[in-house]
């Protein structure tokens, strides 16, 4: 497993965690089959992955491993480094409605 997040990640986990997004529980670099996901939210089923640029080079990959994800019952949403510092109220915005979507 990954301990150091990326600058992204830890800046958008700062609005995830303890409960601060409207309640809700979420883990960071949770184990899902194969797969250690960013964010985890169990309540919701949903999957928040956070994209820097070595996704550029990861598509087919990450498409797989979407794939799976999604075939297991899992929502996933993906964000841009670029989304989540430029734009969080947007980004926190999009996982509530995700949330809601999937309850």
């Amino acid at each position: 497993m990954r301990t150091k997040p990326t600058d992204a990640e830890e800046h958008l986990w700062q609005h995830l965690r303890e409960r601060r997004l409207a309640g809700n529980k979420f883990r960071r670099q949770h184990l899902i089959g194969a797969y250690i996901v960013d964010f985890y939210c169990p309540e919701a089923r949903l999957i928040i992955e956070v994209d820097g640029p070595v996704h550029d080079k990861l598509k087919e990959y990450d498409q797989h491993r979407e794939g799976d994800l999604l075939a297991g019952g899992y929502k996933v949403i993906r964000f841009t480094n670029k989304e989540i510092f430029e734009s969080l109220d947007g980004v926190l915005k999009k996982i509530l409605d995700e949330m809601q979507s999937c309850k």
